[in-house]
């Protein structure tokens, strides 16, 4: 388990958002709570409710958020603050952000996608029906259709992290998955609370992931086919 900042993120620059939510922090997951101390501070504290993006149909707004120019917010979206959005982001019909995220520019939140307490990069996609709950997303990482990043254990108890033989309890029972720069997860893939993903990681579809899985990799699970003959049965 590799848990150094900069082996996941080490493509932004000073003035970008991500580069102010890392100072002082000692682990990973404490990024979720710079980036809500952030939002706390700069968006909820200040009341700020500005839209300086570009609504294409009646959206709905609720509590406090910024959004920047050039964003795109389609019909049926829902922004629910404390939220930060930042230039040139497309949010699409029937996306949820919910509160605690933060994106930077460039991004795509897809239709019917759910975005709750995360932080995502410079350039990252999220496609059509995925959920991406208090995970941390790399520049220009992708998230596919249908994917789900399970956030929490069937037992409600604090996500712990395997290093070696230790287990380090994050302190926290909500934890979704940290995906290093310009990695991707595939369709209707999934993976579970406390995932570290490498950067320029490829996880094919229909893939499951845990735990720590190394940068430059290609995932997948072998699937063998089984083939029977079927009576041409006409069903009504």
């Amino acid at each position: 388990m590799n848990l150094d900042l900069n082996y996941y993120f080490n493509h932004y620059e000073d003035n970008e958002i991500f580069k102010e939510l890392t100072k002082g922090i000692q682990n990973i997951w404490e990024l979720h709570d710079t980036a809500n101390a952030y939002l706390e501070k700069n968006i909820v504290e200040k009341g700020v409710k500005e839209n300086k993006g570009k609504l294409l149909g009646e959206a709905n707004f609720i509590g406090n958020y910024f959004i920047d120019e050039g964003t795109k917010i389609y019909a049926g979206a829902t922004i629910e603050g404390p939220v930060y959005i930042g230039k040139n982001c497309k949010i699409m019909p029937g996306a949820y952000v919910r509160p605690g995220t933060i994106t930077g520019d460039n991004c795509v939140i897809g239709f019917n996608s759910e975005v709750k307490n995360s932080i995502i990069q410079n350039g990252a996609k999220v496609a059509s029906l995925a959920f991406v709950g208090d995970s941390i997303l790399g520049k220009s990482a992708r998230i596919g259709s249908g994917v789900i990043t399970a956030n929490r254990r069937f037992d409600q108890k604090n996500i712990k992290i395997k290093k070696g033989i230790e287990k380090i309890d994050t302190g926290n029972d909500f934890f979704g998955v940290i995906i290093g720069d310009y990695a991707r997860i595939g369709a209707n893939s999934a993976t579970l609370p406390g995932t570290f993903i490498g950067p320029y990681t490829w996880i094919y579809p229909l893939t499951s992931v845990r735990g720590f899985i190394p940068a430059e990799k290609r995932v997948y699970q072998k699937v063998e086919l089984t083939y029977e003959d079927n009576a041409k049965t006409e069903l009504k």
